[in-house]
């Protein structure tokens, strides 16, 4: 087994899908430097930003352990280029149900830690158990068409918007450092450069030097693309981490490797075993009451399936993954592999395990096959001993290539039929709501209910399967009925 497992050719099949080693090790760097950032933020975002805490420490390695693993399975079981990690939007949601549950109650946010986590194992448990009785890519194979084909443009949207909207946040003495300000709602929507000066103060200047960033490596990475270089968004984001680097010192007089400094290579393993793992405090856990339970659990696991199933069929019709039917083969063994890391988090302290959409990015190298996910999986692993390192990449280097992977996966636009409204109007509100909400679950779920108003009130009744029909009723409930 093992002289099999390292002829990777015959273990990922890249004669058979027409690549190489070298390809498919560039497109796992590529997707790990453009997705590395969520191992230090997933901890502040569950934290609160306190940052050195024996929480923080045990989130982060949890962070570390939960996306290698979940990204390993999918390339040793599904063999496919899609890497694994705690999702933003979940992890957020999940850190305010962690402080609803301090409040109601009345224990300390830790404490309630440990009783919100056992809703994040409920609901990786839960989508083992779909997998294995073949439920969940049945729902996938269920999507309309002209939704599936417009789930790549929708997603490369929202990491546009990501890219210029939110990715770089920077808090500013102009209104006394309480709320960011970002480059495209503050920058381009400025009426002028000096009122924008004028409410930022002296941070100004770093986003000027953040704007700059992000549209230098974008032209880096349009040049290189156009040579056909297969490294050309590693390219954008080295240059325009150099360029930030450089300005950061030498104009805004900062170092720009401070944040590394409050971080260790070798963490504290003992913060995990004391904090997190398999740290459930079901006692707690009950007192939040059956009813809140069931709507909550309810909640994540809606999100976390079509956000997950978007991703996966997004990108792989991106790719050109999809069959003649418009399914994905080895569908299950990949959302096998989401199940497996989100458990993983669970155990090990962290929240829901998603297909991360910068996964593209490894697939706009050239990416493949489970080579590349195995090869992302393995640099996740060393964060856990490289966090300083991660850490130094600025968020407007990572915006260069979000933004350019949006570009390329928009192209997809071009197969829809813009002449039927009735295609139209269900894909154009995905697209608008997963990038304004950021949130692919519900941009297909108010799809699937309008393609599926649309098509009844047209009297086509037997166009809509079955199983939508019963999805965009609970997507309805989920929408409108308050609870």
């Amino acid at each position: 087994m093992s002289s099999q497992f390292f002829n990777l050719d015959k273990r990922f099949g890249l004669t058979a899908n027409k690549t190489n080693v070298r390809t498919e090790l560039l497109a796992g760097l590529s997707t790990f430097l453009t997705m590395g950032y969520i191992v230090a933020l997933n901890p502040n975002i569950l934290t609160g930003f306190q940052t050195g805490t024996p929480l923080w420490n045990a989130i982060f390695i949890s962070t570390c352990l939960c996306s290698a693993l979940g990204t390993f399975c999918m390339a040793l079981m599904a063999n496919k280029p899609f890497a694994m990690a705690p999702g933003m939007g979940m992890n957020t949601f999940f850190a305010t149900i962690v402080g609803n549950i301090a409040v109601a109650t009345s224990v300390p946010y830790e404490t309630a830690y440990h009783a919100g986590i056992i809703i994040i194992l409920f609901e990786g448990l839960i989508f083992l158990i779909m997998g294995l009785l073949n439920l969940r890519h049945r729902i996938a194979d269920n999507i309309p068409n002209c939704i599936k084909i417009a789930i790549s443009p929708a997603i490369g949207m929202m990491l546009i918007y990501i890219g210029f909207g939110s990715n770089v946040s920077i808090y500013a003495e102009g209104n006394n450092y309480t709320e960011p300000f970002y480059i495209m709602k503050d920058f381009f929507g400025a009426m002028t450069p000096t009122f924008l000066k004028t409410s930022m103060g002296k941070e100004y200047s770093q986003m000027i030097v953040s704007v700059i960033t992000i549209f230098l490596g974008l032209f880096v990475i349009l040049h290189f693309h156009k040579n056909r270089s297969a490294a050309s968004v590693i390219f954008g984001i080295i240059s325009s981490s150099v360029f930030y680097w450089l300005a950061d010192y030498f104009i805004l007089g900062n170092n720009p490797f401070r944040a590394a400094h409050s971080m260790r290579f070798i963490p504290d393993f003992g913060n995990l075993y004391e904090q997190t793992l398999l740290n459930f405090d079901f006692h707690t856990f009950f007192n939040i009451g059956a009813y809140t339970i069931v709507m909550v659990l309810i909640t994540f696991c809606i999100i976390d399936m079509f956000g997950t199933i978007g991703s996966l069929v997004g990108m792989a019709a991106n790719a050109g993954f999809l069959d003649k039917n418009g399914k994905l083969p080895k569908i299950k063994e990949a959302l096998m592999s989401d199940a497996i890391g989100t458990v993983t988090g669970a155990c090990t302290g962290s929240s829901t395990v998603v297909t991360f959409a910068e996964s593209a990015s490894g697939i706009q190298v050239g990416g493949k096959t489970g080579l590349t996910s195995f090869t992302t999986a393995t640099l996740l692993a060393s964060c856990i001993f490289i966090a300083p390192l991660v850490s130094v990449i600025p968020p407007a280097a990572t915006s260069t290539a979000l933004i350019y992977i949006g570009l390329v996966m928009m192209q997809g636009l071009a197969n829809i039929d813009f002449r039927d409204i009735e295609q139209v109007t269900p894909v154009f509100i995905m697209i608008l709501t997963i990038a304004i909400s950021g949130s692919v679950g519900n941009g297909i779920g108010l799809a699937l209910i309008c393609y599926t108003v649309i098509k009844m009130m047209s009297f086509k009744f037997r166009e809509v399967t079955p199983l939508t029909y019963v999805v965009s009723g609970i997507f309805m409930i989920k929408f409108f009925v308050a609870v």
